[in-house]
């Protein structure tokens, strides 16, 4: 996966100037949109977007530097007018383009690369299981790509949910894990948005195809997952094992993920406050 994440990073640095496809970059990694966005942001801290764009005024301070006009810049690096071009490089560097001209100062951020980095000998809790196709059946909405904190939206989600497809979910539910699971897929495709946003699902796993309009359904092949549980303060031990997922146990194992929809459940701790077990069920396979 570091070598497909390398290879990203030469694809955007040849591409600065251009409109940055995602499709193109997750094709370089050989995984999802999705997918890649976790991983990305899981190593280095940041969303894709961020880093495309700091990379992008990072380039076009070197070009001030050496004279170039305001205009000609901002266009070159995609911006649609140098007013929007002067405020996104204010917010960055919280000088005005027309400073790096006539001071000589600028602000820079460099290419990253990813390396293997060993750390000190705490380990990961997890199984592999190859598991036959299923569905997932439930209630989804479109919800704001976030990766950190409680995304509100799938609040309001999970808050909409009727008895009716409550009970429903219940009758169809027939293999494990026999859990309410949360399921995120569909996240945009095509250029990079400022703010994307993904399907995300609340619903169970079930063999069976006949469902009512109650409900949705997603086909789930199929394959072997990896399976992380994790107790602890809830959200933020279900949040730390998912960045570590991807951090750490993803790049130093002999698996990689694949182009299947990644799940989770939750279920609190009665006795405790803000406590809670869970897992989360990654779609893998054998590099």
């Amino acid at each position: 996966m570091l070598a497909e994440l390398n290879h990203v990073i030469e694809y955007i640095e040849d591409h600065l100037t251009d409109d940055i496809s995602l499709e193109a970059i997750s094709e370089y990694a050989g995984v999802s949109d999705y997918h890649f966005r976790k991983i990305f942001f899981y190593l280095s801290g940041m969303t894709l977007n961020e880093y495309i764009k700091n990379r992008k005024l990072s380039e076009a301070s070197k070009d001030l530097l050496h004279g170039e006009k305001v205009t000609d810049v901002a266009f070159k690096y995609g911006y649609q007018s140098t007013d929007g071009f002067t405020r996104a490089y204010k917010k960055w560097s919280g000088r005005l383009p027309s400073d790096v001209i006539k001071k000589g100062i600028s602000k820079s951020f460099p290419k990253l690369s990813f390396i293997i980095t060993v750390k000190g000998g705490n380990t990961m809790e997890f199984r592999i299981e190859d598991k036959p196709a299923f569905n997932l059946v439930g209630v989804s909405k479109r919800v704001p790509l976030q990766f950190e904190g409680v995304n509100n939206e799938i609040v309001k989600l999970a808050e909409s949910i009727t008895d009716e497809q409550k009970e429903e979910m219940h009758s169809l539910q027939n293999i494990e894990p026999y859990e309410i699971v949360n399921a995120s897929y569909d996240s945009d495709t095509g250029f990079l948005k400022e703010e994307g946003s993904l399907t995300h699902m609340i619903g169970v796993l079930t063999t069976k195809n006949q469902i009512s309009n109650l409900l949705e359904k997603v086909p789930i092949k199929a394959c072997t997952w990896a399976i992380f549980p994790n107790e602890g303060p809830f959200p933020f031990t279900l949040q730390e094992t998912m960045a570590k997922i991807y951090s750490e146990w993803l790049p130093s194992s002999d698996y990689e993920v694949i182009d299947v929809p990644s799940f989770s459940f939750t279920k609190m701790d009665n006795e405790k406050k803000d406590y809670a077990y869970s897992e989360v069920w990654v779609p893998v396979r054998k590099k």
